[in-house]
């Protein structure tokens, strides 16, 4: 018989209880937990119940209801009237040990760790054992040695990633920034929450909102949390003296820009007199790398600079999911840049082996089931080396998800006249079809062929016909009265790249009109910044040979910058570190070529600006991997919107065969015309 926890006690004994469904919610707030903790817990006391002949069975919108034969039942409360529950959890336990060691200044004893647990020493060995690959992924060491005890070594920067990460895969928001619900139900959560510092937690989540910075009001909740727990756990090692004592421990190179150590000095010093704490010198490095790292993680050039490999990872799922659906989703720029903002941290969370939670799976099941599926399929043929949870899943179909409801809405109302060859039943049931599927048609009535034809332009958007007529291409389109799926998707898909684009200003009521008169000021800037980018990018594009015969990697990048034009950067040993960096971040290099693209933003960097490089020796890259190509592109640190997106778009044309080609092969002139005419295209397409 497996031991329950007194808060599985809990969840049990109020599920007996009723005699109808509970929500997750509502047995949250009866013991006393978070929904998270009770969903975390469910898996485990499915297990229990099972020892009963019992089982839990979940309703979408209704709830968890316990069920199973009368004598189970009985069994069950029988059991729970006479049954002492265990101390913690196997899990709670380990959380329970890994604070202890984590904050122990010298080793700790088996049998010391065994009496506060209440377990035996080779239960806890055990837990040991299974505690050591996880201490590993942040290259910390579980010394135990008889006689001597246990204890975790490795640098301080190294084991407050390791809270930090107990912290994401135990805690919600609510613990955090809560009154302590948890703390008073649980032990292992006050313990928890102590080691990361909590309790300061208000104060410094203050203390970061006074200093008043622009670039704090655009970071998503999931980096504002993970970046306030850091410094929260800052707070709580000074406290308990394991601050950082010199710059080499603070877990960020010393060559790095570190463009936030000023305002990490001025955040440190409001942080001293707030908590009557003095800091070490050091830890000006360590909060300015957290600093970094919480805008580098936000930062819309995610999606301009991402990892080229994750590009082709997201053009691969999309193709895979067009072609199981038949749905234009590689047309949705939105969901491009979606999913390489969502895919590249929920990767390397599964990689770090970190538990991926989604409250929104099971209603995502049911409302896209048949998306869910798809998609499923569509991730496993990518041929991943990991095990991707539903959980993430579901993630993605939430993006998928919003595509499609993207796709299946257009800028504005389309008006449209129908015609039809048999007859006025045939136009009813064709405009019942597309009011249905696509309600921004307006339907101005029904017309012959011949009515069509001699009709004026600007009394109609578009013609939908059943059969073809002696018009030009871009006037009509030709489906069926049944519209079929494949129909649906083919006229959205001519309403916005034929009708729309051909005429943008026809149609539409007059608060339509009104409001885009109102934003045409704000339209013409952001098509003014696309342009400028696109014309200066194209104006400066150089193409240079080199003999890079001998040379390493640095110097290879050291003599590439010098090629570069007096105005474009003012620190070139700064900017060949920061190349550096990314390359060992992940490889640039184009999939199945010899080309790789090595970028960086920089505050050293004045101007924006694309360079090619043709390799007399190939140079061998992280991975093994040879390149006689490298495009380099750099840009300012501050950039505006319009600027990112012509960055994202040259990005995503390395992965177009035509274009690799010409950078392998082809002269500047030839590959400026053809970049600036895809850029064109894109441009056009933005209207």
């Amino acid at each position: 018989m497996r031991k329950m926890t007194a808060r599985q006690r809990q969840v049990i004994a109020l599920l007996i209880s009723m005699e109808g469904e509970m929500t997750a919610a509502e047995i949250a707030g009866s013991v006393g937990v978070s929904v998270r903790t009770v969903h975390r817990e469910m898996e485990e006391i499915e297990r229990i119940l099972q020892n009963f002949g019992l089982v839990l069975s979940r309703k979408s919108g209704k709830g968890i209801q316990l069920g199973g034969p009368a004598e189970g039942m009985e069994e069950l409360r029988r059991f729970l009237r006479e049954a002492k529950p265990a101390e913690y959890s196997g899990e709670e336990r380990k959380v329970m040990e890994l604070c202890r060691l984590l904050e122990a200044e010298e080793p700790v004893k088996l049998f010391a760790l065994s009496h506060s647990l209440k377990v035996t020493v080779a239960t806890v060995s055990y837990d040991l054992d299974e505690l050591e690959p996880w201490l590993r992924k942040f290259s910390l060491l579980l010394i135990r040695r008889r006689g001597y005890g246990v204890e975790v070594e490795g640098s301080e920067f190294d084991k407050r990633r390791a809270l930090s990460r107990l912290a994401a895969e135990h805690l919600d928001q609510s613990d955090l920034v809560g009154y302590g619900a948890h703390a008073e139900s649980s032990a292992v959560f006050a313990r928890l929450l102590t080691a990361i510092g909590q309790d300061r937690l208000i104060e410094i989540e203050s203390t970061f909102w006074d200093m008043e910075w622009s670039w704090t009001l655009e970071l998503p909740e999931i980096v504002y949390m993970e970046l306030l727990i850091g410094l929260a756990i800052a707070v709580r090692r000074v406290e308990i003296g394991r601050g950082i004592d010199s710059v080499d421990n603070a877990g960020y190179s010393r060559k790095s820009e570190h463009r936030n150590i000023p305002i990490a000095e001025q955040f440190i010093a409001r942080l001293e007199k707030e908590l009557n704490l003095q800091f070490p010198k050091a830890e000006i490095l360590h909060i300015a790398g957290l600093f970094d790292r919480a805008q580098d993680s936000f930062s819309p050039s995610d999606s301009a600079y991402g990892d080229i490999g994750l590009m082709e990872l997201v053009y691969r799922l999309t193709e895979n999911v067009v072609r199981r659906t038949g749905l234009l989703f590689q047309s949705d720029r939105t969901l491009r840049e979606g999913l390489l903002e969502h895919m590249e941290p929920a990767l390397r969370r599964i990689r770090e082996g970190t538990r991926i939670r989604n409250p929104l799976l099971n209603p995502i099941r049911r409302d896209y089931e048949e998306l869910f599926q798809i998609i499923r399929q569509a991730v496993e043929e990518l041929g991943l080396d990991l095990t991707i949870p539903d959980e993430e899943i579901g993630f993605l179909v939430m993006h998928f998800g919003a595509s499609m409801e993207r796709l299946n809405q257009l800028k504005r109302k389309v008006r449209a006249i129908l015609v039809c060859s048999s007859g006025l039943s045939s136009s009813r049931l064709l405009a019942t079809r597309l009011s249905k599927e696509l309600p921004q048609i307006e339907i101005l009535g029904n017309a012959s062929w011949y009515e069509a034809a001699r009709m004026p332009e600007s009394e109609y958007d578009l013609i939908i016909s059943t059969i073809d007529l002696p018009l030009p291409r871009d006037r009509y389109i030709r489906i069926s009265p049944l519209l079929t799926p494949e129909e649906t998707v083919r006229l959205l898909d001519f309403i916005q790249n034929t009708t729309l684009r051909e005429r943008p200003n026809s149609g539409g009521d007059a608060g339509g009109t009104s409001t885009q008169t109102g934003r045409a000021l704000e339209r013409l800037i952001s098509y003014k910044g696309l342009l400028d980018e696109i014309i200066s990018l194209m104006e400066r594009f150089r193409y240079h040979p080199l003999d890079n015969s001998g040379l390493a990697l640095p110097a290879l990048l050291r003599l590439i910058l010098d090629h570069l034009e007096a105005d474009i950067i003012d620190d070139a040993d700064l900017m060949v570190e920061r190349l550096l960096e990314r390359e060992r971040l992940g490889s640039q290099v184009i999939p199945d070529t010899g080309l790789a693209l090595f970028h960086a933003r920089s505050s050293h960097v004045r101007v924006s600006s694309l360079t090619l490089y043709r390799l007399r020796s190939p140079v061998l890259l992280e991975g093994e991997q040879e390149v006689s190509v490298i495009l380099l592109m750099l840009a300012p640190r501050k950039l505006e919107k319009e600027s990112l997106e012509v960055l994202s778009e040259i990005s995503s044309l390395l992965l177009n065969a035509e274009m690799v080609k010409l950078l392998q092969e082809k002269t500047e002139e030839e590959i400026r015309a053809f970049l600036s005419a895809e850029l064109l295209r894109f441009f056009e397409n933005k209207r």
